[in-house]
């Protein structure tokens, strides 16, 4: 048996909550990139690298890929994705 790897096949179903908040991401940056810039009207790009990470996490979430291998399965969770919205949230209230 490999090691880090589940020993269940976990479901692959559909995570709604996880495909929603992808979409509204994916939205957001689409129709109103302003939401990306700095005060100064340059690109921020560390709000861009950290909306878009919580974007791909849920969205690999949220058609239900879940990796067997466990160092995959805790990058592509919900935690990461949680995370990386907190940091998109405190990098657009330091601007």
């Amino acid at each position: 048996m490999t090691p880090n790897v589940a020993d269940v096949q976990p479901s692959s179903r559909l995570d709604r909550l996880s495909l929603a908040v992808a979409v509204t991401i994916m939205l957001a940056c689409t129709l109103y990139p302003p939401l990306m810039t700095a005060p100064d009207g340059k690109a921020d790009h560390a709000l861009a690298t950290a909306l878009f990470i919580a974007m791909s996490v849920a969205f690999v979430r949220g058609v239900g890929f879940i990796p067997r291998r466990l160092v995959w399965r805790r990058m592509f969770s919900g935690w990461t994705c949680l995370g990386a919205l907190a940091l998109a949230g405190g990098l657009k209230f330091l601007h």
